[in-house]
């Protein structure tokens, strides 16, 4: 099986996803998407950006590699009475059967970034995004401080090496990594534009509790904890996950965890 189909498919992501709906909702709202805009959304787990898009009237197509989460949304589409909301697999690397220039925003908010070939995905975007459209990435930032980065960073030290040529995921949250990205796939430099934006991850329950659906439903942490079984060092990292999310948690309540993370948010304008 393709390893990253194999990522995602492990554990349950959508029990992640539940955390940042708000979010979603948000970020949606702050792009300004209009009754009949045609919207893809690439890596979009179970419609946490595509949802609330189709609710907002666009024509949406959501695509990710993973099938469980395909039919997680297409689930939750049904349930809210969404006609204008699918969801079907593919790989962002070639997204085979997506016609060009065919899209007047393309949105992926931490999905893409994850696809192992970087300039093949700024190319496949770039084709299936109609001229005077819109791609508009949510990145997670290398050593940046926040929640994140830092499971991230805390979880591959844990892990065994990756093997040769790969190319990390969180270089999608470097600005200059980004330009050659887009600009090897025809786009002036001065079309790419950056800021800082932020997702915030609401869970009902404590740190503890936040960390255990990490360790047991995503992916990467599901990894980090079985290598540092073998290891003998699942006690560790189950420590330094626990520190830092205790440590960046904003909730008043003690049955409430709230933690924002800080994102590169990417606008692409064609």
């Amino acid at each position: 099986m393709n390893p990253n189909k194999a990522l995602w498919e492990k554990g349950d992501f959508t029990r992640i996803a539940e955390t940042m709906r708000e979010s979603g909702e948000v970020l949606i709202e702050k792009l300004g998407i209009k009754k009949g805009l045609k919207v893809l959304d690439l890596g979009c787990g179970d419609g946490t950006t595509a949802i609330p898009a189709a609710q907002r009237g666009a024509d949406v197509l959501g695509v990710d590699i993973s099938s469980n989460l395909v039919a997680a949304g297409t689930k939750r589409a049904r349930e809210l009475g969404l006609a204008n909301c699918r969801f079907q697999e593919g790989d962002a690397c070639d997204m085979n059967g997506v016609p060009d220039r065919s899209f007047d925003l393309v949105v992926t908010i931490f999905g893409a970034m994850f696809a192992p070939k970087p300039f093949d995905v700024a190319k496949e975007m770039v084709r299936v995004t109609r001229p005077s459209g819109r791609i508009i990435m949510g990145n997670w930032i290398p050593n940046d401080p926040t929640l994140v980065a830092q499971m991230l960073k805390i979880s591959s030290a844990f892990t065994p090496p990756p093997p040769e040529g790969f190319v990390s995921p969180m270089t999608w949250g470097v600005e200059s990594s980004v330009t050659e990205r887009f600009v090897a796939a025809g786009v002036p430099r001065e079309k790419i534009s950056f800021e800082r934006d932020t997702f915030t991850f609401n869970f009902p329950g404590t740190p503890f509790e936040f960390v255990g659906r990490f360790k047991n439903y995503y992916g990467p942490a599901m990894n980090a904890f079985e290598a540092a079984e073998k290891s003998g060092r699942a006690a560790d990292l189950q420590a330094e996950l626990e520190h830092l999310v205790k440590a960046q948690n904003k909730s008043l309540r003690k049955d409430m965890t709230s933690i924002p993370a800080t994102f590169l948010r990417v606008t692409v304008a064609l």
